[in-house]
């Protein structure tokens, strides 16, 4: 199947090509035809699936079409919240290139900068705004945003607005739009805070499920290391010191573990830069400039980036500490191997998180393979590895919903 396909118009054919794209992916050929159709959409999509273009380019084509029968306003038509600033900014970006030959006005709005920039192109009108729930509310309670013209309502990441605690902003900012609008629902997970939530805001949609969370990327290599919680950093900078990692995305679980284990990088002449919510709007942006462009080498991060960043190559993940919740696991590693790419997933195990890789196992539904005889094994690491992991499968109960069985 190709892009003309699914009946997008010839400026997102054009902008497609300049971007290199050849084929859609399957959430972009199922979802693409429904937004066109004005339906809503409820889909389950595994970071990486290439969602962002499964929305953005029929809603380009939306305002394009309305643009030239005359019916485009300078207000608001396109509303996309989305959980962090990086996330914004990406999605912004892709909006840029997958309409350069539309002539639409977007913007993205968040928190940790100024409001005067945003403010001022607001008032010279836009079409398609991204925006995080938090600036969102601001500029509205100040009047710069109205969203009575929204049309389209794009909800991206539900379960990470979920955790980070903003499904309460986001009732609010729904409790605004207008009762008649198309909504496109996104969601790596649906546990059941977010099915309801889902529930609240869609009229008969079609759904869409590409690609559990529970299942890792097929191009993702995993490999686990059981090592010390005190020979972490040593084993770290081992492995950087080979010339098998070309760039890192390594993983710690707080602000200051991060900064702390950038610093002990740093005095090993190891190029590396943070990127957490401590850091202002533009340390991050500048870091995640100099990791996008290969100048940084190593980027360390808290999970505030475990879904805000696209980088393309990206070899490695390093889980220096592993999550607490195992659907973030995956979410992690996905920000390597993506579109159909190869890469690496290497998890830090020590014997107190033992528990959380079984727990990641289960999910999963498969054990990841562990790294034998490397320089800081940990003494007893027989004992560290966990229970044989629980098997997935699916069935359809009476109501004809998928429910989900664990076997070992």
């Amino acid at each position: 199947m190709d892009f003309k396909d699914l009946g997008l118009i010839v400026p997102l054919l054009k902008a497609l090509q300049s971007q290199e794209y050849t084929q859609p992916t399957p959430i972009q050929q199922k979802a693409i035809p429904a937004v066109l159709q004005n339906k809503d959409l409820l889909a389950c999509a595994q970071t990486g699936t290439g969602k962002t273009a499964a929305f953005a380019l029929p809603l380009i084509q939306l305002l394009y079409q309305q643009k030239e029968e005359g019916r485009s306003a300078k207000t608001i038509k396109v509303l996309v919240l989305t959980p962090t600033r990086e996330l914004a900014i990406q999605i912004e970006e892709s909006f840029k290139a997958y309409g350069a030959f539309a002539g639409l006005k977007h913007l993205a709005v968040y928190g940790g900068v100024s409001k005067f920039h945003q403010v001022r192109q607001l008032q010279q009108g836009v079409d398609i705004l991204i925006a995080t729930p938090g600036r969102l509310l601001d500029l509205v309670m100040q009047r710069h945003i109205s969203l009575q013209h929204i049309e389209n309502f794009v909800l991206d990441e539900a379960d990470r607005m979920l955790d980070m605690g903003f499904i309460t902003d986001v009732q609010k900012i729904v409790n605004k739009l207008p009762v008649k609008r198309q909504t496109l629902f996104f969601s790596a997970t649906m546990p059941p805070e977010i099915v309801r939530l889902s529930q609240s805001m869609l009229q008969n949609p079609v759904k869409i499920d590409i690609t559990p969370v529970s299942t890792a990327a097929e191009t993702v290599e995993q490999t686990v290391y059981f090592v010390e919680k005190t020979d972490k950093r040593s084993l770290l900078i081992h492995l950087l010191k080979t010339n098998e990692i070309e760039s890192a995305l390594v993983f710690t679980e707080t602000k200051f573990g991060a900064d702390k284990l950038c610093n002990a990088l740093r005095r090993e002449n190891i190029n590396v830069q943070a990127i957490h919510g401590n850091k202002s709007q533009s340390e991050r942006q500048r870091a995640l400039h100099n990791f996008k462009n290969k100048s940084l080498r190593v980027l360390v991060a808290t999970d505030i980036a475990a879904r805000g960043i696209d980088i393309e190559s990206l070899s490695h993940v390093i889980n220096f500490e592993l999550p607490n919740i195992p659907e973030t696991y995956v979410h992690r590693i996905g920000r390597t191997g993506r579109a159909g790419a190869s890469g690496k997933a290497i998890s830090f195990c020590g014997m107190e998180e033992k528990m959380l890789l079984r727990d990641i196992h289960k999910l999963i539904a498969q054990s990841i393979p562990v790294m034998q005889n490397h320089p800081y094994q940990m003494a007893d690491a027989n004992l560290a590895l966990p229970a044989k992991p629980l098997i997935a499968y699916r069935s359809l109960n009476r109501g004809g919903r998928n429910k989900t069985f664990m076997q070992r």
